[in-house]
């Protein structure tokens, strides 16, 4: 319902209605104090939005100037919509990662759906046509009838935008544990393609330059939509409903094809996505970034509801929605260009020289405000930290180690568990191969798009493995960034950089807090070590409901090069006769595991280490491999194990394998999760290359025509031996029954 009478600035003080909006009493006294005065209804209603953890991460600035953004391949690091990676040949990969949690515990079909809209805009804001999607999606378990809803709805929504817009949605993880129940997680990245000549930025420069509105029209969906998302969830979030916004993909189809025409336009100055904070985001940074400032009459702002205030219309995060700025004398073109994809297309300002923020609303001055104050000078917290008392107790305890007799049990029984089984059932609901360009589907390593007109091709992966984290979040921060990184070498990439997702509890808690903190020394060592720097992506803070905070969760998107088509590698198995080689011991540590999971019901205990050196060392020699041909398929070892990953390697084909097991530590050498593993085939004449190449790497077996994975011991005892196509009957439809489940 629209707002029919806002309160005085005296009301705003004296009843502390600015509380209601997530500014706290020391942060008022600041906007007084920029201001000079008391701030008025809409102008307190910008600060509370750009003040947000959402938009000015106040919380977590302190900590995100540890990564590493440099390169020499690095064309644009964060602070722009996207990132922007060189590919070669004046051509550049364009990416991001966002969150769209909150909106999607509450209304998870639109919640979801509008993060997909979001993150396009982001990158073809910057001038790249978006080439493919992924996600990242945490829920409860299955069993709860309200984590099958969001599931089911989260999954739609991201299947019903994507496919309408004709973008296909590639990869992601899905991943169940009981912490994601009331909050789950739903991140989502697109990627794009660029020549260097169209890299755009948004800013807002050339006083007298006009400023103009593009798309869809401003309605009251997503009012406070940044506030809503720097708070945590609980009861009353469900009268939040309306903070949701509403998203159209045919609109933004339109959009992306009109925008891109835009940034190819010599008289384009600046353009930006009305992402979070709708309006006032995307002005205040434009003028801030630039130097500059913007007025803007609100009158002419485009609305699709009645008697909009200047408060509504500059909080609101209506979807489909850009600003750009032009050089005057032009504006007609641009208004042409936009009608002929049937958008409209409205100057609504100018950019000025004062560094303000000015609005005009029905012949009233109703807001003044400086920009930087806005976009740059929210207030930075450096809150207290403090180890959890969990933390020490699972780092003093002795390695657990599961009693299991029957491996074949165990194998079968983590095929099933939801975060192992396969999700065909979500990704086939997604158009993965809309544009032809699709080489690697959904369900390997990695998702691989060629590159049109070149024989090259990228790689693509989400990853984080939050029970690590949680155990410890130095090494798991680190375990996160380098299985993303084996994911893409395993497809054949060069890994190129990395675009982050930090979901978290309450930065406000010194025990998550220190989380955080710890958390991100251990990815900025990895992204360090593995030449991937970090450019661009998103904190997503008060991930937590009445029952706890999520575990942290610092998804990883990360993209690759592979620089010949030649090089693209699969996880399966190829043909038989090829000798299978493993590549990595496997220690006894089973904290954190999908095995401890399974027998114990939760995790606890310390986290595996990882050797960052002996990581890099191993990615470097198979992708090497890799490139010269010696490798027939590849796939990396983490959730589940040897046996799960062995087993994966058989699914989809019409082969099997024989193994015989070297290691004398059988437990160990099925079910550990140690990283920096894989499981390699290679041709029979291409053995003495690969050898040369991987010393290391220990021939264990054979693929064979018979579908049974058979293991055995040293003395020739079977330890395993399974039909392959009941096991991938499971596993495949592991999913489906729990949804089916009525338990």
């Amino acid at each position: 319902m629209p707002l029919l009478h806002e309160p005085s600035p005296v009301m705003i003080k004296d009843e502390k209605i600015y509380k209601e909006m997530g500014v706290s009493d020391s942060e008022f006294q600041m906007i007084e104090d920029i201001l000079g005065r008391q701030p008025n209804y809409t102008e307190l209603g910008l600060f509370s939005v750009m003040w947000s953890e959402h938009c000015s991460y106040k919380n977590s600035k302190v900590l995100l100037g540890k990564f590493p953004t440099k390169g020499d391949k690095v064309l644009q690091g964060p602070g722009e919509g996207a990132g922007i990676i060189d590919i070669g040949d004046e051509q550049a990969v364009v990416f991001k990662i966002e969150s769209h949690n909150h909106p999607s515990a509450i209304e998870p079909y639109e919640g979801a759906a509008t993060g997909v809209g979001g993150i396009i805009r982001d990158v073809f804001s910057m001038g790249a046509r978006p080439v493919a999607l992924l996600n990242s999606l945490r829920f409860g378990e299955l069993k709860n009838p309200r984590v099958k809803y969001i599931f089911e709805g989260v999954v739609a929504g991201i299947a019903g935008y994507g496919n309408c817009i004709g973008i296909p949605t590639v990869g992601g993880e899905v991943q169940f544990d009981p912490c994601y129940e009331g909050n789950p997680l739903v991140n989502a990245m697109c990627v794009g393609l660029i020549d260097h000549k169209d890299i755009q930025k948004g800013q807002a420069k050339g006083v007298g330059n006009p400023v103009m509105y593009v798309g869809a029209s401003t309605g009251r969906d997503g009012i406070h939509g940044a506030t809503f998302a720097s708070e945590e969830l609980s009861e009353k979030s469900e009268a939040k409903r309306p903070a949701v916004q509403v998203g159209d993909p045919f609109m933004e189809k339109l959009l992306v094809e009109a925008c891109l025409e835009a940034t190819k336009h010599p008289k384009l100055v600046g353009i930006q996505d009305m992402g979070a904070a709708g309006l006032t985001s995307s002005s205040a940074e434009m003028a801030s970034k630039a130097g500059s400032g913007i007025e803007m009459n609100l009158d002419d702002v485009p609305q699709r509801e009645k008697a909009m205030t200047a408060y509504e219309m500059m909080l609101s995060e209506s979807q489909e929605r850009m600003l750009l700025v032009m050089e005057k004398g032009s504006e007609q073109e641009f208004i042409d260009l936009f009608e002929k994809w049937g958008l409209e297309a409205k100057v609504v300002g100018k950019v000025t020289d004062d560094h303000r923020l000015k609005l005009v609303h029905q012949g009233e001055t109703v807001a003044d405000v400086p920009v930087d104050a806005l976009a740059e000078d929210a207030p930075v917290y450096h809150q207290p930290s403090k180890e959890p008392a969990y933390f020490r107790e699972f780092q003093e305890m002795k390695e657990y180690r599961p009693e299991i007799t029957d491996y074949a049990k165990a194998l079968n029984d983590l095929l099933k568990q939801p975060t192992i089984a396969s999700k065909e059932w979500v990704y086939e609901q997604y158009d993965y191969m809309v544009r032809t360009n699709t080489v690697v589907a959904p369900g390997s390593d990695a998702a691989v798009i060629r590159i049109r007109e070149t024989e090259k091709a990228l790689a693509m992966t989400t990853d984080c493995n939050s029970r690590y984290i949680y155990l410890d979040p130095y090494e798991g921060g680190k375990l996160a960034v380098a299985e993303a990184a084996r994911n893409l070498v395993c497809s054949g990439a060069e890994p190129l950089g990395v675009t982050d997702c930090l979901n978290y509890g309450s930065p406000e808690k010194p025990e998550i807090f220190w989380q955080l903190e710890r958390s991100t020394d251990g990815l900025s060592e990895a992204c360090e070590q593995l030449s991937t720097p970090v450019i661009g992506g998103n904190v997503s803070l008060y991930n937590e409901t009445a029952k706890g905070a999520i575990y942290p969760t610092p998804v990883i998107g990360m993209v690759g090069l592979i620089h010949h088509l030649d090089h693209i590698t699969k996880q399966s198995f190829q043909q038989a006769g090829d000798v299978i080689y493993q590549l990595g011991e496997a220690k006894p540590e089973f904290s954190g595991s999908e095995l401890q999971k399974l027998t114990e019901g939760k995790i606890f205990g310390p986290s595996p280490l990882i050797d960052l050196a002996l990581e890099k060392s191993r990615q470097t020699r198979v992708l090497t491999a890799i490139q010269q041909g010696t490798v027939q398929s590849a796939h990396d070892l983490s959730e589940g194990g040897f046996l799960v990953a062995l087993a994966e390697k058989a699914f989809g084909t019409s082969f099997g394998a024989e193994i015989t097991l070297q290691d004398n530590d059988i437990l160990a050498s099925f079910f550990s999760e140690s990283p920096s593993r894989y499981i390699l085939t290679v041709k029979k004449e291409d053995q003495i290359e690969f050898e040369k190449l991987i010393p290391d790497a220990k021939a264990i077996g054979m693929v064979t025509k018979a579908a049974d994975i058979i293991v055995k011991d040293k003395k020739g005892e079977f330890l395993i031996n399974e039909s392959v196509q009941p096991m991938e009957d499971a596993w495949r439809g592991a999913i489906s029954c729990y949804l089916k489940s009525k338990d």
